[in-house]
């Protein structure tokens, strides 16, 4: 199981700044439970190796591996309106086939939490294939975007930039294929029916 997680890890496309791997964290039995262990690599350039053999203390059948790490992704600034690539975080997690009753079943043995889903699927329905998907705003923060996306050149900004972080989501999804024995993979969200369909059909868009 480590071996395979350690070379998942490597192929996590990584923030240069700050570095990439943030912490790993050790749990026993069900995620109730209190860590066995917690490290805390903030400020370390740490490797996929450096965070295996950590791991390695406390390895056993019902145990979970939690590791934060950042990776670089497209986000709009409220404040100035203007795209900058930013470290962004995700959660990445190894069950062991007897942690949680065997949740691995449900969850696949290695899964990550990439965090809020608008940075690939957009907000309020606006990157759509069909316009009347658009959501009424409900607050006027939100108001004030969407009259900024009502400009064309605006718009199609955001469908560049959120496509290029499903390019980047997706390449990483073909590295792992090739660096693991990958039976399924599933991409889900809370807030799509379908995430997979709704990621190609942002990538269609024109």
């Amino acid at each position: 199981m480590l071996a395979h997680f350690g070379r998942f890890l490597a192929t996590v496309p990584l923030a240069a700044v700050p570095p990439g791997f943030t912490g790993l964290l050790i749990r026993a039995v069900d995620s109730s439970e209190t860590p066995l262990e917690e490290f805390d690599l903030r400020g370390y350039v740490t490797t996929p190796e450096e965070v295996i053999a950590l791991a390695k203390e406390q390895h056993a059948a019902d145990v979970c591996y939690e590791v934060p790490a950042r990776w670089d992704l497209w986000i709009r600034d409220k404040e100035t309106a203007s795209w900058k690539i930013q470290p962004e975080r995700m959660d990445i997690f190894c069950f062991g086939p007897e942690y949680d009753q065997g949740v691995y079943g449900e969850s696949g043995h290695i899964m990550v939490d990439l965090g809020f889903e608008h940075v690939f699927t957009g907000h309020a329905g606006l990157l759509a294939a069909q316009a009347e998907k658009i959501a009424e705003p409900q607050h006027p923060e939100e108001a004030r975007f969407l009259m900024w996306m009502s400009q064309p050149q605006n718009l199609r900004e955001y469908q560049e930039k959120t496509r290029e972080n499903i390019k980047k989501l997706m390449a990483w999804m073909r590295a792992v294929e090739e660096a693991l024995p990958v039976e399924r993979f599933r991409l889900w969200s809370e807030g799509e029916e379908n995430f997979e369909a709704r990621l190609d059909e942002i990538l269609d868009l024109r």
